[in-house]
Formats: structure tokens, C-alpha cells, sequence
């Protein structure tokens, strides 16, 4: 193998590793989390839409991210994140635009 297609193998392995990355992590845990109670900041106007908190999988664990507000979609609402029970834990479900 010459050098110019060992750099191109090393850059498609380093492409698809960085791709892979950020692929959503779907993490089961025995007990969800305690609910998180904070404030909901006023709206910057009468158009924004509050994006709910959600968890996150980081260093083996959920780690809840902060709610904001934001303009909405075109043709899309808003749907919460959750948590969904598997039958062999808990896993949680990110908020995400629905086509409407």
C-alpha cells in the first residue's frame, strides 16, 4: 500500500469514527432520574416556544441539559422528551421537531 491510499483509508476510518460520534446515545439505567424543578425564564416574545430540558448520556451517565426558548419551526411542533420504561430499565427519549 503506498502513502497517498494509507492516508486515504486512515481518512475514511477517522471520517466514519467522527460520524459515529454523533449518533444519539440510547443508554438503559435501572432508576430514571428525580424530575428537575427549575424556573422557565420569560419568553423573548410572543412567538418564541419553550424547548424542554432534556438528559444526556455523558461519562456513563444522564446528565440533565437546561429548557430554552426558541422560534418555531415551519410546519413542525415542538414534542417533549420522556422517558420510556424497556422492561429492563429506563431510557430517555430526546424532545424533537414533528412534521406537522
Amino acid at each position: 500500500m503506498n502513502t497517498k491510499t494509507g492516508f486515504f483509508f486512515l481518512a475514511i476510518l477517522l471520517a466514519g469514527t467522527v460520524s459515529f460520534s454523533s449518533c444519539t446515545v440510547r443508554a438503559v439505567v435501572r432508576e430514571r432520574p428525580a424530575e428537575v424543578v427549575y424556573v422557565r425564564p420569560a419568553p423573548p416574545s410572543r412567538e418564541h416556544v419553550w424547548i424542554t430540558g432534556d438528559w444526556v448520556w455523558v461519562s456513563g451517565r444522564y446528565e440533565w441539559r437546561e429548557g430554552h426558548w426558541e422560534r418555531p419551526r415551519p410546519a413542525a411542533r415542538w414534542e417533549s422528551g420522556h422517558w420510556q420504561d424497556t422492561g429492563r430499565g429506563w431510557r430517555w427519549i430526546p424532545g424533537h421537531w414533528r412534521n406537522i
